[in-house]
């Protein structure tokens, strides 16, 4: 994960629990997880647009003469 053992995690825990406090912290994380389901269904919708244009597309045949 990054290169980062477990005390460097244990670090950034403890500076993230002292920097907002933990009456902040489940806002925060509720603020992130909003912003992964946005980034996830915006990528599903996007892959969704994709495959039904390559689908609604005829296909192009060269002729030959």
């Amino acid at each position: 994960m990054f290169g980062l053992g477990t005390p460097e995690i244990i670090l950034v825990v403890i500076v993230i629990l002292v920097l907002f406090g933990a009456k902040k912290i489940p806002e925060f994380m509720q603020g992130i997880g909003k912003g992964v389901r946005e980034f996830k269904k915006a990528t599903s919708d996007i892959e969704t647009e994709i495959t039904e244009a390559g689908k609604k597309e005829p296909k192009k045949e060269e002729k030959k003469d």
